[in-house]
C-alpha cells in the first residue's frame, strides 16, 4: 500500500491566498481611519494648549499673540509644537483686541482644519474667522 501525502490542491491555495487578500484589505482600511482619528485628536489637544497659553500670554502682556510661524508659537508660549519636515500640522494663531483662534491644518493633506477660539470649550472643523 502506498501512503498518500497530504498536500493542497491549487485551488485551495487559492482559496487561503483570496481569503488572506481580503483580511489584509481590511484591516488596512481600519488602520488607516484608527491612525487619522489619532492625528485629529493630537491636533485637537495642541488646540487647546495654545489657547491656554495664549490665555497666560495676555494676562502677562496685555494682548494676544498671533502668528502663523510655528516656531514662534514654540517661543512665546513655551511649547514643545513639532518644527521638523515630519510634522502633520500647521498651526497658527489670529489675534484680535479680546479674541483669539487657534488653527491646525494638515500638512501632508491639507483637506483638514480645525480651530479652537478662546471661548470654545472644545476645537471643531473648520478655519478661523
Amino acid at each position: 500500500m502506498h501512503k498518500r501525502k497530504k498536500s493542497l490542491t491549487l485551488m485551495e491555495l487559492i482559496v487561503v491566498i483570496v481569503i488572506l487578500g481580503v483580511l489584509a484589505t481590511l484591516a488596512l482600511t481600519q488602520y488607516g481611519s484608527y491612525r487619522e482619528r489619532a492625528l485629529d485628536r493630537e491636533a485637537q489637544a495642541n488646540l487647546k494648549l495654545i489657547v491656554a497659553a495664549e490665555k497666560i500670554y495676555r494676562m502677562e502682556v496685555g494682548g494676544y499673540y498671533g502668528t502663523s510661524d510655528i516656531s514662534e508659537i514654540n517661543d512665546n508660549f513655551k511649547l514643545l509644537l513639532p518644527t521638523g519636515g515630519d510634522r502633520r500640522w500647521d498651526y497658527q494663531t489670529v489675534a484680535g483686541a479680546d479674541s483669539v483662534c487657534a488653527q491646525a491644518t494638515r500638512t501632508d493633506s491639507g483637506a483638514r482644519t480645525w480651530r479652537m477660539q478662546n471661548t470654545d470649550d472644545d476645537p471643531s472643523e473648520g478655519a478661523c474667522p
